[in-house]
């Protein structure tokens, strides 16, 4: 009788255990996609002050602050609207597209909770304030395109398949965050939890401008297979650049990263 109550106890046990961790994960995914980097305002004070780079506001409809980098380039040049990663600070940046593509005018985003924007990110506030940004700078620009890192492809392909943009930039990005979900926890209902969902190659066969694809051949956040079934489902011109040796957060230093961005934006 004794060994028979453990094993019930045990059972028991397993059950209680069965149900908690998938509710614990779906009351945690937000903090699981998005971590928000924050800017100090005496920092961004001193960033704005470089003559290149303005420090731009915008107030959501909702009535959100929100923020974003925009280093201007030669006079006429296409503004690039730029989603970083999910835990990235973009002012970074700053320095990076000066070496990188100093010609082209940038516009880098504060998610909201980023950087120096108010607020707390979900994937419909993301894509909302990125019609925003480009609404905002859809009369002066001579012709935008987005460029959407990891995460921040995501919210680059819905603003390309809902605005007019010349040619999109996606770096290590995924096919759907529900795929990427299972990937890293195949023992949970991914389908049925997940709240930002990212569907990004349900879109892609809509988007008819061009493509550059950007893909760390040892990425092992996004593996090669999910930007695979994004890029094969893309509706319009494409190229795929494999970066060999490259992981997650190295494509920034592979020698074929900045030279093929510079000849797609041309």
């Amino acid at each position: 009788m004794a060994e028979s109550g453990l094993l019930v106890s045990l059972a028991q046990i397993a059950v209680v255990v069965a149900l908690a961790f998938p509710l614990m994960m779906y009351l945690a995914q937000d903090s699981l996609i998005f971590h928000p980097q924050q800017l100090a305002e005496a920092r961004r004070v001193a960033i704005a002050q470089r003559g290149a780079v303005e420090s731009v506001f915008v107030h959501a409809a909702d009535g959100t602050r929100l923020h974003a980098w925009h280093a201007k380039g030669a006079p006429g040049a296409p503004l690039v609207i730029y989603f970083g990663g999910n835990a990235e600070e973009v002012s970074w940046m700053l320095d990076a597209v000066a070496r990188g593509a100093p010609q082209v005018s940038w516009l880098l985003v504060d998610y909201r909770g980023y950087g120096a924007s108010a607020g707390s990110p979900s994937e419909a506030a993301l894509v909302s304030d990125a019609f925003l940004w480009h609404e905002r700078f859809s009369g002066t620009a001579k012709s935008i395109y987005v460029f959407g890192r990891s995460l921040g492809s995501g919210v680059a392909v819905q603003l390309a398949a809902a605005r007019p943009v010349a040619g999109v930039v996606l770096v290590a990005p995924f096919d759907s965050m529900v795929e990427l979900g299972k990937h890293h926890y195949p023992f949970l209902p991914v389908s049925w939890m997940l709240k930002h969902r990212f569907d990004s190659a349900a879109l892609a066969t809509k988007i008819a401008a061009p493509l550059l694809c950007l893909v760390a051949m040892r990425d092992d956040i996004i593996p090669t297979e999910r930007s695979r079934r994004l890029y094969d489902a893309w509706g319009g011109p494409k190229r795929w650049v494999g970066l060999e040796g490259a992981g997650h957060n190295t494509t920034d230093e592979h020698a074929d990263y900045w030279p093929s961005i510079t000849a797609f934006l041309k």
